[in-house]
């Protein structure tokens, strides 16, 4: 099986394939390591009285003090003049609290205001490093193609960043933070990044635990990188008063996490009652059995809390990568598999005779639940995506059984290899074409057909959880040795190389690959920017999804997902 961390399959379950990782493999092989009931079989009736608690205030009284506060907001972002710092810092402010959704249409129009003015160089001379990487950093997030030339203003006659810049800390911070958001072939903002973490690190011996603290955190859990939602505690009790909107913003983020909390409550239970209903834990007895970490993926990418309805759609094709993962490491001989995934490719119900029932039953949920989906797209945006949607469950089975295969053989494919076949059996295609169509952004054949041609936006995303979960396994001591990896690969065909500088290789293409979605995220972009946040945000949940500690578990995990749906706001 899979490298994994939330249940194993049992000892004499058999794989038939090398058991390569995807979004589904994020739990496959060791004992639990998250102790949370995954099933919600016992949490459910819990949730359902939370949602009927903690109503001591009134309603009205709610909604007329949650709309003054985004009036407030709103009227400040809009007055923002000359001076654009108290702009930027209060839209950065805005996006690290996650309530960004409440303000998109300000947020845009500052920031486009802001991007009008850097054209002219005069402007940017007259701010110090720190304005100047947040507002890179800002319009970059955006979309916006800023030069990376802005920062040449803070380099000596020698063409080296000023070493009197390692005195400003905050200065520093933001440098980091902004070369995050570099591309390939940006050799200014490498310099950056080299420069900022050096200086940081070492003033970090010299600061008191607390300043140390926020350095470090920074350091490893970069804006670009990370998700918003599990850093807000660290944001709120780490930076000062925000030009004194942080008690405003604060009581907003509260606000806004009771009713997000509450929505995602709801959706856990509608997910819990649709998986139970379907009846395939029942019948797939070794399968996994954990709708509420498959929820977790959509509730990471889709934040607005008007999205509900797609992040619970969105849990039925994920479920399904995991129970079709099931299906190959442990149900399936190579020749049933082959079957299997015939089936898939010609999408006919009549094509599964030859099948055991497990299959058949598993077939069977993958036809209903896409042509729902299909269904339910043409019902809200009037048009069926069944098409693509059949074409990208075809491609994820077909690399499947390329796996299947491969360690049927005992073949140990090149890391090229490995990686390209790895990137459509990662699973990411098939849950970004699904989110595509279920934002509404497959309106024209054109779209459509970019689409599901894995184009850079998904290639890369998928590239870095293939990344991530070599990482992972390499260091997870309890595999079985029969998981197939880049580690391997890469080892196997690199003569004299070791398992570690497997791993170093494997961190600096995850760099690498970060500055290619970095520029696919840049205008002009084919996809909308719902679509473009949602996979970004994909992204951001990979390292959470396989960061192990020492005892094979993912505590960062473990907490986000407590903390996202069982605990009450502490903001």
């Amino acid at each position: 099986p899979r490298s994994a961390s939330v249940s194993s399959h049992p000892p004499h379950a058999q794989t038939t394939k090398t058991c390569l990782p995807s979004i589904a493999s994020v739990a496959t092989t060791h004992k639990p390591s998250i102790t949370l009931d995954l099933s919600l079989s016992t949490n459910a009736s819990k949730l359902q009285d939370s949602l009927t608690k903690d109503c001591i205030l009134s309603e009205e009284r709610i909604h007329i003090k949650h709309a003054q506060i985004l009036a407030d907001i709103r009227h400040i972002l809009n007055k923002v003049g000359g001076d654009p710092s108290e702009g930027l810092v209060l839209v950065d402010a805005i996006q690290r609290l996650g309530i960004d959704y409440c303000f998109r249409e300000e947020i845009e129009a500052f920031l486009k205001r802001q991007f009008l003015d850097v054209t002219n160089t005069a402007i940017l001379k007259q701010h110090d490093l720190s304005t100047v990487s947040l507002c890179f950093r800002l319009l970059r997030q955006e979309g916006y193609h800023v030069s990376a030339d802005v920062f040449g203003n803070f380099k000596d006659k020698e063409g080296n960043f000023d070493a009197k810049l390692g005195e400003e800390t905050k200065g520093l911070m933001e440098l980091y933070e902004a070369s995050q958001l570099s591309i390939e072939g940006e050799d200014i903002l490498e310099e950056a990044a080299n420069f900022s973490s050096q200086l940081l690190t070492l003033r970090m011996e010299h600061l008191d635990h607390h300043q140390a603290r926020i350095i470090k955190k920074t350091l490893e859990h970069p804006y670009r990188k990370s998700l918003a939602r599990s850093n807000i505690k660290n944001f709120t009790r780490d930076f000062d008063d925000i030009n004194g909107y942080k008690s405003t913003l604060q009581e907003l983020a509260s606000m806004e996490f009771n009713v997000v909390q509450t929505v995602h409550q709801q959706e856990l239970l509608q997910v819990s009652r649709w998986w139970k209903d379907l009846g395939l834990a029942k019948e797939l007895k070794l399968a996994r059995d954990q709708p509420l970490k498959w929820h977790m993926w959509p509730m990471a990418a889709l934040t607005d809390p008007s999205l509900s309805e797609q992040r619970v759609i969105l849990t039925k094709p994920i479920s399904l990568i995991y129970l079709i993962d099931d299906i190959f490491d442990v149900y399936g001989t190579l020749d049933e598999l082959i079957l299997f995934t015939e089936a898939v490719n010609m999408w006919d119900t009549t094509a599964t005779v030859e099948l055991p029932d497990s299959m058949k039953i598993c077939l069977k949920a993958l036809y209903d639940i896409t042509n729902e989906i299909g269904c339910k797209v043409y019902a809200k945006h009037g048009y069926n995506p069944a098409e693509y949607l059949q074409k990208t469950w075809a491609s994820l089975c077909n690399a499947f059984l390329v796996e299947a295969r491969w360690f049927a053989s005992g073949h140990i494919p090149k890391a090229e290899e490995y990686l390209n076949n790895g990137i459509v059996s990662s699973g990411v295609p098939v849950v970004l074409v699904h989110m595509f169509f279920l934002l509404g952004d497959g309106a024209t054949k054109e779209s459509a057909n970019l689409v599901s041609e894995n184009p850079g936006v998904i290639t890369s995303i998928a590239t870095l959880l293939r990344l991530w979960d070599d990482l992972g396994s390499a260091e997870d001591e309890e595999q079985d040795g029969h998981d197939g990896s880049y580690v391997k690969c890469y080892v196997e065909e690199q003569e004299g190389s070791s398992i570690e500088s497997a791993r170093q290789h494997i961190i600096e293409m995850i760099s690498e690959t970060w500055k290619r979605l970095n520029k696919e995220c840049l205008s002009p972009n084919p996809f909308s920017a719902t679509f473009t946040r949602a996979s970004l945000n994909l992204a951001r949940m990979i390292p959470m999804m396989y960061s192990y500690d020492e005892n094979h578990r993912l505590p960062d995990l473990e907490e986000h997902i407590k903390s996202r749906n069982f605990y009450g706001a502490s903001i």
